[in-house]
């Protein structure tokens, strides 16, 4: 399912943007396409609207931390497990900027009215009325639409295994409340199943609520991107404050430190950005509801911690004879 997912989203986006070129009959330059400014935010000030237009790509840019939540099972692991990080993100660029440029050219009516009609479209998607508006052909639009559900189906079952396989390394350490449950390995598939069926259940719980409100969905969207960015950076921190560190064969040389605290300081930026309000006047349809859930998150881990977490978890010495090498493995 993962080979089949990476040439769906490389043969989807081909699809999606030779359609979107070839089909219309006008395109927008490429001076509107890359400088015209449209804001429904209701801020007023210039750079803040900005800075939350950049949040869209922080939500596509993440899901590349699933190689190393698989490198158990994966060949060669030292360096496959980085390779798959880098090439997602290079992918992710290379290929998201295609087909970001490409929807907007193919916008039909460039208009300020224009674009308030397509924000307030009665699709609630505006990629979805631009498929419509400029293919000119349902047909043809629900295809490129059924492409980008199924690549939406295929992230969410790599975050399902990514997401068990980290329960399941908790639990081993019995760090997560019923860790003996969840830490079982099924005899017959060699996966953690009961692991995998709580982040299913979890996952329904917390996003149910998006099915009737669009507050909800917002919520567990910037929810998701700021407890994953947390835990991106967290790691890069310690490895930074962390001396005696010994890096691995892949690695990114001089340029670690530099590249490591560029990170954190970006992290700390986009994080204070999605806490903050992205639209006025803040009701309680509007209100960024992310910074709560967040403070829970944070207090219950901390509570975890203290109450049961740091009694398992053992220190790199202590965990030093767990530890093969490659050499005592060819023995």
């Amino acid at each position: 399912l993962s080979n089949v997912s990476a040439w769906w989203h490389i043969v989807g986006v081909l699809i999606i943007v030779g359609a979107l070129w070839i089909i219309p009959t006008r395109h927008q330059d490429v001076g509107w396409t890359f400088t015209a400014w449209h804001n429904e935010t209701g801020w007023s000030f210039a750079p803040y609207v900005f800075l939350m237009g950049l949040l869209m790509a922080q939500y596509t840019y993440t899901g590349y931390d699933a190689s190393a939540h698989v490198s158990e099972e994966t060949k060669k692991a030292s360096t496959a497990a980085p390779r798959g990080i880098v090439m997602s993100v290079l992918i992710s660029i290379v290929g998201g900027w295609i087909l970001l440029f490409s929807i907007t050219a193919a916008i039909q009516d460039g208009s300020q009215a224009g674009l308030t009609k397509l924000a307030a479209t009665s699709t609630g998607l505006p990629p979805a009325q631009i498929f419509l508006d400029a293919l000119n052909n349902p047909t043809v639009a629900k295809f490129l639409l059924f492409i980008v559900c199924g690549a939406q189906f295929f992230c969410g079952m790599a975050s399902v295994t990514a997401n068990s396989r980290m329960s399941y390394a908790f639990s081993r350490d019995n760090a997560i409340p019923g860790s003996r449950l969840w830490a079982k390995v099924n005899p017959r598939t060699g996966t953690p199943t009961n692991s995998i069926w709580l982040c299913v259940v979890l996952s329904i719980i917390l996003a149910a609520p998006a099915l009737v409100n669009l507050t909800a969905y917002l919520a567990v969207t910037s929810i998701a991107v700021i407890g994953l960015y947390i835990a991106y950076v967290t790691p890069v921190l310690l490895r930074r404050l962390d001396k005696s560190f010994t890096p691995g064969v892949w690695n990114l040389g001089r340029w670690s430190a530099v590249i490591g605290w560029i990170a954190v300081v970006w992290v700390i930026f986009i994080v204070i950005l999605f806490v903050l309000p992205p639209v006025t006047p803040i009701t309680a349809d509007t209100f960024n509801y992310a910074p709560i859930a967040v403070v829970v998150v944070a207090l219950l881990a901390t509570v975890l911690w203290y109450t049961n977490g740091r009694k398992h978890f053992m220190t790199r010495d202590e965990a030093s004879h767990l530890t093969i090498s490659a050499d005592e493995l060819l023995k």
